[in-house]
């Protein structure tokens, strides 16, 4: 009976998987065993962290907001209280550009909530 080796698939197989590890440092891209163990934490830590991404966007645009509205005379949960009152529809991110590029906008915006508030 012949004996069944598997060099040729077991070789491209090892060959993916180092592709996927380029560019990790030391033994993290040489070597068969730590590059299977880096390979499947890289993909763990990308799956939590495009979840993640989402949120420390978001709490970024909250420290701008809350930035921009404290020049201003307010804080952000004042100012949000404002934005909804008024039925002003921009989301964070928008509020956050707006604060950054276009400072008389947002002024505009202030005065807007602060009037809705008095």
């Amino acid at each position: 009976m012949v004996r069944v080796t598997y060099g040729a698939p077991r070789h491209q197989k090892k060959v993916r998987w180092f592709k996927r590890a380029r560019g990790f440092r030391g033994g993290r891209s040489k070597l068969w065993r730590t590059v299977r163990e880096s390979v499947v934490r890289a993909w763990a830590y990308s799956y939590r962290d495009r979840r993640q991404k989402k949120r420390q966007f978001r709490r970024l645009w909250i420290v701008r907001i809350n930035a921009a509205a404290r020049m201003r005379g307010m804080t952000y949960s004042q100012f949000i209280a404002g934005m909804n009152r008024a039925e002003i529809g921009l989301n964070r991110k928008q509020l956050s550009e707006l604060a950054i590029h276009d400072p008389k906008a947002f002024d505009a915006l202030v005065e807007e909530a602060k009037s809705v508030l008095s």
